[in-house]
């Protein structure tokens, strides 16, 4: 494994870095939005236009590698974020800053791209799930750490602000000045939605109902600490929470995946995330409760992707993977632009609390429709499906199209291996 991660090692300090400075970002909106008394809908429609840039990346970004390269598309992008970081303090104004989201959602979509891109081609076969697996720790990782260093400024100076944006511009040095070449991007065209859908009902659904939990726990999050009366630090903390409930969770969750019915799991799991939900109404704002919410309430919810990814691919030809991967991060992307404008909309009318009944009906909807597919499908054999890899919602195509077909084809081999063994027992 040390041999595998020295060879990429800029990749993922480069990573690890631009989510430092984007994880600031995030919270910084809700902080920044409080100070000046932006409400809690236009602070929606702002998060909402991240998610409307990072689904136009996605599909324009490797147009736009393949017409200048890699190495352009990569420096120009981080130039534009990093400059569009230091203007949220010049212009507080809602329809700026939901400029500024669209355009800086767009750059880390591209970022992405590019990024992963050099990170597969990087990997081997052998090793290409394990470098995988480190991006997307490292990913988390990047966004918890974020949320410390949100302590160590005033959110209502420009000292933050120009922090993440220092952090987005010196880490594109250890990708750029890596010796790796830049290889060839190729991304599937997603599968029609229809299509999709008729593949997977449930992959499709859900994912675009967990696309809008997604958004509204990232984006509305600090938000609602804010209007309840959080500190910045406390604030930070809950945000840091989400996402470190995500990386406890991921291991034993996909551990269970490869061993039972997905959609059993996916109905536990967003049941756990409606319970977890219903919990955070109740407590209102006793600190350590909140917290404790917050770290089981995310902590469900970056598995599920990755479960349905999984669950979709069990029932496609490898073939059909990429397609579909496309596919349902088209359907998440929606989701995440309808998810913040429904939650905000209900703080707006209901109070800063209806932050949680609106996440524990979303969660909730995922379960009942899950325990529906069981009633109208048959499952899939345990020992016929896909493997579990931990896809962060950040991912780009290019990881989740990776991640599917590294999956397909290490699952086949378990199967070709205990066919072989079989055959040897019975021949003894």
């Amino acid at each position: 494994m040390n041999k595998v991660i020295s060879g990429v090692w800029p990749l993922l300090l480069g990573i690890f870095l631009i989510m430092l400075g984007n994880g600031m970002h995030f919270t910084l909106m809700g902080l920044r939005g409080g100070i000046e008394e932006f409400s809690a809908a236009e602070l929606a429609i702002v998060t909402s236009g991240y998610f409307i840039g990072f689904l136009s990346g996605a599909r324009l970004t490797p147009l736009m590698i393949r017409r200048v390269g890699h190495v352009r598309v990569f420096a120009a992008l981080g130039s534009f974020m990093s400059a569009g970081l230091i203007a949220f303090p010049l212009l507080a104004e809602p329809w700026a800053w939901t400029l500024l989201r669209i355009l800086i959602g767009f750059c880390m979509s591209g970022i992405y791209v590019a990024a992963e891109s050099w990170l597969n081609d990087a990997a081997t076969n052998e090793s290409r799930g394990t470098v995988l697996s480190t991006y997307m720790i490292a990913q988390t990782l990047g966004i918890i750490g974020a949320q410390g260093l949100l302590t160590l400024g005033d959110a209502g100076t420009s000292v933050l602000f120009i922090g993440a944006s220092i952090l987005v511009s010196i880490s594109f040095a250890p990708i750029l000045l890596s010796v790796a070449p830049a290889p060839v991007v190729t991304v599937a065209r997603p599968m029609g939605l229809l299509k999709l859908f008729s593949s997977s009902p449930l992959g499709t659904v859900g994912i675009f109902l967990l696309g809008s939990v997604y958004a509204t726990q990232a984006g509305m999050g600090a938000v609602f600490g804010s209007q309840i009366g959080l500190t910045a630090g406390q604030i930070a903390l809950f945000v840091a929470m989400l996402f470190a409930g995500a990386l406890a969770m991921q291991y034993p969750i996909g551990w269970l995946s490869d061993k039972m019915d997905r959609r059993r799991l996916i109905f536990g799991a967003s049941c756990a995330g409606a319970v977890a939900s219903l919990m955070g109404w109740i407590a209102g704002d006793g600190l350590w409760s909140l917290m404790a919410i917050a770290f089981f309430a995310g902590g469900v919810t970056t598995p599920l992707y990755a479960l349905f990814l999984a669950h979709t691919n069990d029932f496609l030809s490898v073939e059909d993977m990429p397609a579909a991967s496309g596919g349902l991060i088209f359907t998440f992307g929606l989701g995440a632009i309808a998810g913040p404008l429904v939650t905000g909309w209900a703080m707006e009318v209901f109070g800063p609390y209806a932050f949680w009944p609106v996440l524990g009906l979303t969660f909730a909807s995922i379960a009942l429709y899950a325990l529906y597919r069981m009633k109208q499908r048959s499952s899939v054999p345990v020992e016929q499906t896909e493997r579990y890899i931990g896809v962060l919602p950040t991912a780009s195509p290019v990881a989740v199209e990776a991640a599917g077909v590294w999956a397909a084809e290490h699952a086949e081999a378990e199967r070709e291996a205990e066919a072989e063994f079989k055959g040897d027992e019975q021949t003894r």
